[in-house]
């Protein structure tokens, strides 16, 4: 049994984590608008709905299949400051656990955590290459829903606690998530009045508004009040790129995800390619030969990862080596069936699981998935003074350690697990999904498709079976692995811990042959499918019925 139930629909789909985002895509289908126009609603919705987790000030990635069938990945992610430097931080250790920590948590919190947005830009720029409707229409709900309030989620009540001693120091964020200093409560009513002015400045006055005009003016001005290194000029130079997406076989299927700073498109083929060799149907779902594989293939990846990851323009990556046969059959030779091992990984990475997707299909062949984030909850934990823009803290994915692949370089982007994914069959979309979670998401991924197209699981139940992961240290379960799996795995010497969740909510659709969409959201967030049927009346209704009066 599942805990949420899928929608269906031939003319629409949208999938987000949050309701009202759901709305607002499926408001804009309505309106005429294509996948585009309503996934970027959507995710201007979740900046006022989900604040959390997105905002304008944030990066991320969008995988767009459009309708003549090619496949555009826009790169809107963060980039270190022209200012930034390697050794910008003080380091408090050169091993694990505390690798990646520095002195005042000044990579994490605060005006030098934030790194140069591209979130804005990239979704104006994919509307108007790709969507219909002006950026105004596009941009109304997500205006409405700020200055007329909505209700808050027990999501967002857990979410502001979790972080509400940071958060309680900056008098905007305070003002309105920490009202009299307490928490939201779920079913408060939330109004960021500041952040809808800023919206609609935006509406008139498009990117620039932050790229170069007032609300870039106020970053730059609170960065050089409070000691951040965001200036007006690098908010001037930020742009997306678009990228040819990453391709490969898998069992008579196509696996499509992003090219590296991601590490989803390259990794979830790495894996594949090493799965491909083994019968993942006859192992079954959950068994200890199932999991034991998957475990030792998110090991190897990770293993891999710190060649593959960072922005290609610093780092050459071996992207066709990695993603090849040769390279997966020399890697499953070394794979033991009855014991756990070590892939030589690195350092322990991290990055934050805080993040949102969307996932949204038209009846035009148009498909979106798109993966954004300000990274950790609620950022840097501060906003912009006057216009409620919460600032990202995308500083804290760099590695702050000169001389490493991941180390900060002015202009350099930061690196991602985010993981827009689709599944095609002869060039045909079968499936489309995306989920948050920080480093667990591509191999959170990468399971779902297993769960699709090894196990023929449906896809509610494909979202929300239960995940597993490590990147070679602990293997962490979610509740749903039975017991005597877990004893097994520890008889093969997988160190286990046992974790509420994997990831974060997963975003799916699947296309069926007639043209029939259906939508899943799983248990790990708010997510909603909202599917869109019927449609205008037939040609000479209005003619026949006044005919019948006469």
């Amino acid at each position: 049994m599942t805990e949420k139930r899928s929608a269906t629909g031939d003319k629409g789909m949208v999938v987000t984590n949050h309701p009202l985002a759901s709305a607002a895509g499926a408001e804009m289908l309505l309106a005429g608008g294509n996948a585009v126009d309503a996934a970027i609603a959507a995710l201007f919705t979740l900046t006022v709905v989900e604040p959390m987790m997105v905002g304008i000030l944030g990066g991320g990635l969008a995988h767009l299949r459009l309708p003549d069938g090619r496949h555009v990945v826009v790169d809107g992610l963060s980039t270190a400051p022209a200012a930034a430097r390697p050794d910008m931080y003080r380091t408090v250790s050169d091993s694990l656990p505390d690798y990646l920590d520095t002195e005042g948590a000044e990579n994490r919190v605060g005006p030098l955590a934030m790194a140069v947005p591209g979130a804005l830009r990239a979704w104006c720029q994919t509307l108007e290459r790709y969507g219909t409707l002006p950026l105004a229409d596009v941009l109304e709900p997500a205006i409405r829903h700020a200055a007329r309030g909505w209700r808050a989620t027990p999501y967002l009540s857990d979410c502001i606690g979790d972080c509400a001693a940071e958060m309680i120091s900056d008098p905007e964020l305070s003002a309105i998530f920490l009202p009299g200093g307490a928490a939201l409560r779920p079913g408060d009513r939330v109004v960021r009045g500041d952040y809808a002015e800023a919206l609609r400045l935006i509406a008139r006055a498009g990117p620039k508004a932050l790229h170069g005009g007032e609300l870039g003016s106020a970053v730059a001005e609170h960065m050089r009040r409070s000691g951040g290194l965001v200036s007006l000029e690098d908010l001037r130079a930020a742009a997306p790129f678009e990228r040819e997406p990453v391709r490969s076989p898998y069992r008579g299927y196509e696996i499509v995800g992003p090219p590296p700073p991601s590490s989803s498109g390259v990794h979830i083929a790495q894996m594949l390619n090493v799965l491909e060799g083994f019968d993942l149907r006859a192992a079954g779902f959950g068994t200890p030969d199932g999991l034991h594989l998957l475990a030792e293939v998110l090991k190897l990846a990770f293993a891999d990862r710190s060649v593959a990851t960072a922005d290609p323009a610093f780092v050459d990556v071996p992207v066709a080596r990695l993603i090849s046969k040769d390279y997966a059959a020399a890697r499953r030779a070394e794979l033991r069936m009855d014991r756990a091992q070590s892939w030589r990984a690195g350092a322990m990475l991290r990055e934050s699981a805080n993040t949102t997707h969307v996932t949204v299909a038209d009846a035009g062949g148009t498909v979106i998935s798109s993966t954004q984030t300000i990274n950790n909850l609620f950022g840097a934990r501060f906003a912009i003074p006057g216009t409620g823009m919460i600032a990202n803290n995308y500083m804290y994915n760099f590695d702050p350690h000169p001389g490493q692949a991941l180390s900060i370089a002015p202009g350099k982007r930061v690196f991602t697990s985010m993981a827009p994914m689709m599944v095609l069959r002869d060039g045909v979309p079968l499936y489309a999904l995306g989920l948050p979670g920080g480093l667990k998401i591509f191999g959170s991924a990468m399971q779902a498709i297993v769960n699709l197209l090894d196990h023929g699981m449906g896809l509610q139940e494909a979202v929300e079976a239960p995940r597993i992961w490590t990147q070679g240290h602990t293997l962490h379960l979610e509740p749903g692995i039975v017991a005597a799996a877990a004893d097994a795995l520890e008889v093969r010497g997988h160190v286990l811990e046992r974790v509420s969740t994997v990831g974060g909510g997963m975003n799916a659709i699947a296309f069926a042959p007639d043209g029939m969409m259906t939508g899943a959201a799983c248990w790990r967030a708010d997510g909603t499918p909202v599917g869109v049927a019927g449609g205008l009346a037939r040609p000479g209704v209005r003619f026949i019925l006044e005919t019948g009066r006469r």
